[in-house]
């Protein structure tokens, strides 16, 4: 962050975004009423140099070739138009803040050092309570509040895909054996006994004759009926298993310069 002392050396120095972009030369920079730093600078922006456009230094860093902000062009162009009469009101301040999407804070507010000294007739905002002060911004109070991001997992129901339950008419060829009968004649003699003499000498002596004996067979008959041979239908079953979430998770890490003289247990 650019103190107090390096003020002087923002004057005239170039202004460039991170991306390389150059915006303009310093033309004044404002310092806060409660800190006494470095808070914004201006610029020459527009057609020539027609108009001067504020920028935070919040979050800029001072390079050998300029002074280095993390700002668009655009915006910096596009930024609230203010007067410069050496001096910043909570409203404006609070405008510019606002336009740059940074925090704004009610400690204090602004006056400009045009290169002749430090001029302005800022109020100076009064502290409670505290141990030294906050260089990031708003006063608060004794210590910081560490916060950090956790992964706060659950499921939820989704429709994964759908079962359906569909019938059809297919033909197959079965075959079956069955067994069939059928008569055949078959021709028998037998001889003339005193059991059947009289048999054979019923009749002519001599004549002619025929007989005729009807034959029969069965032949495979095919009938077909519906009969219900099983039940299907659709169930659900639930199977759990498990599966790995990897997110990004942010943590604030907070460190501290204590001279060892300074250090002491409690």
């Amino acid at each position: 962050m650019i103190d107090k002392n390096q003020a002087r050396e923002l004057i005239g120095r170039e202004l460039r975004t991170t991306d390389g972009t150059k915006i303009g030369k310093v033309g004044q920079v404002y310092l806060d009423d409660y800190h006494d730093a470095p808070e914004w600078v201006t610029v020459k922006t527009g057609l020539f140099g027609s108009s001067e456009s504020f920028v935070p230094l919040a979050e800029s860093t001072l390079a050998d070739d300029g002074v280095v902000v993390p700002y668009s062009k655009d915006r910096i162009k596009d930024a609230p138009n203010i007067s410069e009469d050496g001096h910043l009101s909570e409203e404006q301040e609070r405008a510019l803040y606002e336009h740059y999407g940074v925090p704004y804070t009610t400690e204090g507010s602004t006056f400009a050092d045009t290169g002749r000294g430090y001029t302005g007739s800022g109020h100076t905002s009064e502290s409670t309570g505290t141990v030294g002060r906050d260089t990031s911004g708003p006063n608060t109070d004794d210590a910081m509040t560490r916060s950090e991001q956790r992964l706060d997992v659950g499921t939820e129901r989704v429709e994964a895909g759908r079962a359906r339950l569909r019938k059809w008419v297919e033909e197959e060829n079965v075959q079956v054996d069955v067994p069939v009968t059928r008569e055949k004649a078959v021709l028998v003699t037998e001889p003339v006994t005193d059991a059947n003499v009289g048999d054979a000498l019923d009749g002519p002596e001599l004549s002619g004759e025929e007989h005729e004996v009807t034959l029969t067979e069965e032949r495979p008959v095919v009938r077909k009926e519906t009969v219900p041979v099983e039940r299907v239908r659709l169930e659900k079953d639930v199977e759990t298993e498990d599966r790995t979430v990897e997110e990004s998770v942010a943590k604030e890490r907070i460190d501290g310069d204590v001279d060892t003289a300074a250090r002491h247990r409690r």
